[in-house]
């Protein structure tokens, strides 16, 4: 066994972040950022990227490192993330290392723990003509040739997310067969021990810490963020929570409180649907983020220990 990776993941607004700096500092041991827009520089507000501050107390991976322009999925991560590993593991003296996976982007978490099933290469004319299909016909248009194309995935996509289902249109036009023949969820092997942890709350308790990191972000400056970044068409790093409630503000359509009120109302739908998908993990350990940190470190030190005498 090469060491262990502690994943330490949870909804947005949960308490990830200030437990993954006290877990590091506590273990001696670099973080590996599993947030699918933390990675991307010029938008540390919106996004609740960890501070200087906080990069400084302890090393941190994958924040911050890419462009607004450059494209960056899963698949990247997962080959980025080992390859990060696999240094670490050379570096150490003993060959043993351990690091801290945190984050709430489900499919980043997935593909560093189970790996992910390998999918063609899909060329730039192929992504321009499926993102010509959304420009023009919307999530409708989008939804409509999915479920044609291919049923079986059909029944199991989210079918609001835009970008999962043009994925599946480019896989399906570039191959000529449906997504869901590449999708056969083998567990990849990892010469690491893996050890997942997620953070709960009480979902009142939840959703009003959400609503007020909401409003802390546009004390911070959110709308000067978004005016800084926003631009026609909206690349793919933004669209997201947070960027695309304020572009419609800004383009007239709704009003800067009504803005507001959907970016919380939007995170809290997210925090949801990372939830449901959490709890059908039944390797995850839950721990409640009301404890005190001393008791969740206690917690966690036991389940590294088990999991090291294995």
């Amino acid at each position: 066994m090469a060491g262990i990776l502690v994943v330490l993941t949870g909804p947005t607004g949960v308490g990830k972040t200030e437990l993954s700096l006290r877990l590091a500092e506590h273990w001696c041991c670099p973080i590996l950022n599993a947030d699918s827009r933390q990675v991307y520089r010029d938008i540390p507000i919106g996004t609740a990227a960890p501070t200087a501050e906080e990069q400084r107390r302890v090393k941190h991976y994958f924040v911050g490192t890419k462009g607004l322009d450059e494209e960056y999925n899963a698949g990247q991560f997962e080959r980025d993330c080992l390859s990060v590993l696999e240094s670490l593991q050379a570096d150490s003296e003993n060959g043993h290392v351990m690091a801290v996976l945190s984050g709430g982007s489900m499919m980043y978490i997935d593909a560093v723990c189970n790996g992910l099933d390998v999918f063609p290469d899909v060329p730039s004319d192929i992504r321009q003509q499926v993102r010509e299909w959304y420009a023009e016909g919307g999530l409708t248009a989008l939804q409509q040739r999915v479920q044609a194309s291919d049923p079986v995935y059909w029944n199991q996509v989210d079918r609001n997310n835009p970008q999962r289902l043009m994925h599946c249109l480019e896989v399906t036009l570039v191959s000529g067969q449906p997504y869901s023949s590449y999708c056969r969820h083998t567990r990849a092997e990892r010469p690491f021990a893996i050890v997942k942890v997620a953070l709960n709350r009480d979902r009142k308790e939840l959703y009003a810490r959400i609503d007020a990191r909401v409003e802390e972000m546009m004390r911070q400056g959110l709308e000067q963020e978004a005016r800084s970044v926003w631009c026609e068409p909206v690349p793919n790093s933004l669209n997201t929570v947070g960027y695309k409630e304020m572009f419609s503000y800004f383009r007239g359509e709704i009003t800067r409180d009504e803005a507001i009120r959907l970016i919380q109302q939007n995170s809290r739908h997210y925090a949801k649907r990372q939830m449901t998908w959490f709890r059908k993990d039944t390797d995850i350990h839950w721990i409640d983020a009301s404890k005190d940190y001393e008791e969740q470190i206690s917690i966690l030190d036991r389940l590294v220990a088990d999991t090291g005498r294995l």
